[in-house]
């Protein structure tokens, strides 16, 4: 079993810290240079870090001789030295040197868990897997971030909020026309509306009836390695060209108790228009962006204690529920093969 937890967890604990199997973003590029950076995501602490050659590193934040952070200690290059005795960890997870004592049995083991990691669109990835010798899926993106003929911006920010209820405000479409009704972007539209969902190739749509291109009519989740949310917004031309305001986000689990959400704000530019919609962006567009999304933490670190215990829920509900049942179910599923690793280990001959 997994060392953040001291017996098997119930579904609703195990995904309290988020499903596995999966790439999550967990930092910004930009928050990685020349030291060692230690982070908690999932409820476990990694350290990461940037070679000589740039490329990224990542590890359990525990140094093997006393449990010291590694993260507080030295970037070697390919591996870190513990602050605390010397040790040097390289980024497979085994240990290169021992410089306090020699011939030390602890050199060449492999003794910290090592992580999967990439960087894409200004943003790095973990992969989280359940089976260390099971190579991670591939990672893919929607359109908006894998198409050059799109220009986007990362924003992220630390709520203090459990992962689930981010990602379901995301799947409510309907609170866009309440919540953020002086939004220069979401004050038009019906302030009633039937709802419907529809399947797609990696996921599913859920969309407000008959309004489609007026609010924040619709939400799509998907799965391609990493689990996104994708909508969009209509925008006034006086907004700058590329039409329509496109959002892909990502919700990841720091603790049980808050989140880190990533959001990518695209649009449909190229050629002097791109120039033209990032200067719009960051010289006017962004702080009322952040204002929206100031809206949102403000509404979801407020919520009453156990709120989803105590839910009423109703028609425009539809699409949260769902996707909770499918997270309940993956989280199910994966519960059953660790406990298939587990008991497997445990009947190993030494």
């Amino acid at each position: 079993m997994n060392a953040i937890y001291q017996q098997a967890p119930s579904t609703e604990e195990y995904l309290d810290l988020g499903l596995r199997d999966q790439w999550y973003p967990v930092l910004a590029s930009w928050e990685v240079n020349a030291n060692p950076v230690g982070i908690t995501r999932l409820g476990e602490n990694i350290v990461v870090w940037r070679d000589q050659d740039g490329q990224l590193h990542a590890l359990e934040d525990r140094c093997p001789h006393r449990g010291a952070r590694l993260s507080l200690g030295w970037n070697l290059g390919n591996r870190v030295a513990c602050w605390y005795h010397g040790v040097e960890v390289g980024g497979d997870g085994v240990v290169v040197d021992v410089p306090a004592v020699h011939d030390c049995p602890m050199k060449g083991s492999e003794c910290v868990k090592s992580y999967p990691i990439v960087e894409k669109h200004d943003a790095i990835f973990i992969w989280f897997g359940i089976d260390a010798n099971e190579p991670p899926a591939e990672l893919e993106f929607p359109e908006q971030l894998a198409s050059t003929e799109w220009s986007s911006f990362l924003c992220q920010a630390d709520w203090k909020v459990n992962h689930q209820y981010a990602i379901d405000n995301v799947m409510d479409p309907m609170h866009g026309t309440y919540l953020h009704c002086t939004s220069h972007s979401m004050a038009e539209g019906e302030r009633t509306a039937e709802m419907k969902h529809r399947s797609t190739e990696n996921g599913f749509i859920f969309e407000k009836e008959g309004q489609t291109g007026v609010n924040f009519d619709w939400v799509e989740y998907g799965n391609t390695g990493a689990s996104w949310l994708r909508l969009s917004i209509p925008y006034r031309k006086e907004f700058g060209p590329g039409g329509v305001f496109w959002i892909v986000g990502f919700a990841t689990p720091i603790d049980a108790h808050n989140t880190r959400v990533f959001f990518w704000r695209c649009r449909k530019v190229s050629g002097w228009q791109r120039n033209v919609w990032r200067f719009l962006y960051r010289n006017h567009l962004e702080k009322l962006h952040w204002d929206v999304l100031e809206q949102d933490r403000i509404i979801l670190e407020n919520l009453a204690p156990n709120a989803r215990s105590k839910e009423f829920l109703y028609q425009h509900d539809v699409g949260l529920s769902r996707l909770r049942r499918l997270m309940k179910k993956e989280a199910e599923k994966q519960l059953k093969k660790i406990a298939v690793l587990d008991t497997s280990s445990l009947t190993e001959t030494p």
